[in-house]
């Protein structure tokens, strides 16, 4: 892994993040599906408020928890409609896009925590409604440090935090007892408990005598992202200064990720992939276990499906951390940024964390929903008696977020798309990949 620092000077010009507008305008679709202008204003009178959301939030009427529903049969002039986009990388060039043209944006619009200070910064930051002044929205009953990721340097908050994700590390019961491997979640936390390495040493005795056709991980690119993000150091430096190169944490998730890829103990998948190669193989269990923040219950839930009801389990990480967690924005050039204010407050306040915890397992945000019995009690019906919510309520405790930089997201995605896939499945050199990784931030980022 190289070393140097690839950090520019300030007189080195500056190259626009919107590098790729050709691509993303052919892909634009993605993002909302509304075509046109946001805020619909039906025939009958009715407000037709859009959200974009990608990966599973849990609000939807159909595996969620039924908010959209609920908030309509009290607001009968609301109608919601949201447009989800699996790819998070692919949703915000997408959003970046949209918000440059102030077109096409839905009315509520999720970011993900890697693209938070992006979005905060000063070329988006006045996009946004300030949630602080439109009132609906109890601050004081988020987490603070969650308030402070999506507020900006003149004091707006841009977004209302829906979830974090405290880290965990879900496994097949039926695939680890077949490796001759514990499927009690205590001997399994042991199995790795402090140290990725010895994650990596069970994923070699499972190899030994894993069935036919499966392996110990899902993604090297996933390891990545786990071990990155339990580091306290990960893309920037205390200062909220881009610093990949010489993260000490980048480098640990680097070392790992390509230990198990190179060793055979992943199933070389791409996350999220538009093919839904990585949900099949859910559904056929073709992998033993999945980086498992809070919020990857609701993913397994949805594509192993029923048939692998009661085969997954939750055991400890290695080493505690936080991989994701979100927030609802309101585009100030929306139609009903009024009515779709409301509706983010009222999907983020803690009455709804603890329903989407319920049927989705996504840890609350808000201080007293994370403590409280409904959360720290709780069991997901799909995993049967395992104590989630006291599993994941003690990794939330854990927690102590990382500085993050503008660029986190995006640096994420070279060093997992672009590096460490490239590793996994087309077996790159370790060396050529990080340096073709090191070309695209100095290509593609504007520092």
């Amino acid at each position: 892994m190289r070393t140097s620092s690839s950090r520019r000077g300030p007189g080195r010009t500056r190259r626009t993040a919107f590098a790729a507008v050709a691509a993303l305008t052919a892909g634009a679709a993605l993002l909302t599906g509304c075509g046109g202008d946001t805020g619909d204003a039906a025939e009958d009178g009715k407000i037709t408020l859009r959200v974009g959301t990608f990966g599973s939030f849990g609000y939807d009427n159909k595996t969620g928890a039924k908010l959209y529903a609920e908030y309509e049969k009290t607001h009968p002039n609301i109608k919601i409609v949201e447009s989800n986009v699996a790819d998070g990388q692919k949703y915000w060039d997408t959003l970046k896009l949209r918000l440059s043209r102030n077109s096409g944006l839905a009315d509520i619009q999720a970011i993900e925590v890697g693209y938070i200070a992006e979005a905060t910064g000063s070329a988006m930051a006045d996009k946004w409604v300030d949630l602080s002044k439109t009132g609906g929205a109890d601050l004081g009953a988020f987490l603070d440090w969650k308030v402070k990721q999506a507020t900006t340097a003149d004091g707006k908050v841009i977004a209302l935090g829906t979830d974090i994700g405290p880290m965990a590390i879900c496994y097949n019961k039926e695939l680890f007892a077949k490796a001759k491997l514990p499927t009690d979640r205590t001997e399994v936390g042991r199995l790795w408990s402090g140290d990725w390495g010895r994650f990596l040493e069970a994923g070699k005795t499972y190899r030994k005598n894993a069935p036919a056709g499966t392996f110990f991980h899902d993604s090297a690119s996933g390891l990545f992202n786990a071990v990155v993000n339990s580091a306290p150091e990960q893309y920037a430096d205390a200062s909220g200064e881009l610093a990949w190169e010489t993260s000490p944490g980048v480098k640990k998730a680097w070392d790992t990720a390509v230990a198990a890829a190179q060793g055979g103990l992943t199933a070389k998948l791409r996350q999220f992939d538009e093919k839904g190669t990585w949900n099949a193989a859910f559904k056929n269990s073709k992998f033993a276990t999945v980086a498992c923040p809070s919020w990857m219950t609701g993913i397994i839930k949805d594509q192993a499906g029923a048939a692998n009801q009661g085969k997954w389990d939750i055991a400890a990480p290695p080493v505690a951390g936080n991989w994701g967690g979100s927030f609802l924005a309101v585009p100030k050039s929306g139609k009903h940024a009024k009515e779709a204010a409301e509706l983010a407050a009222w999907l983020t306040a803690p009455e709804q964390h603890a329903k989407v915890f319920a049927v989705n397992g996504n840890i609350p945000s808000t201080k007293d929903t994370l403590s409280s019995d409904a959360v720290v009690g709780a069991k997901l019906p799909y995993f049967g008696d395992t104590p989630v919510g006291q599993i994941y309520a003690a990794a939330a405790a854990q927690i102590k977020p990382a500085p993050i930089s503008l660029w986190d997201g995006q640096v994420k995605t070279f060093l997992t798309d672009n590096g460490i896939l490239d590793i996994e499945q087309r077996g790159t050199d370790p060396a050529k990949a990080w340096e073709n990784v090191r070309k695209l931030v100095d290509d593609k980022i504007d520092q």
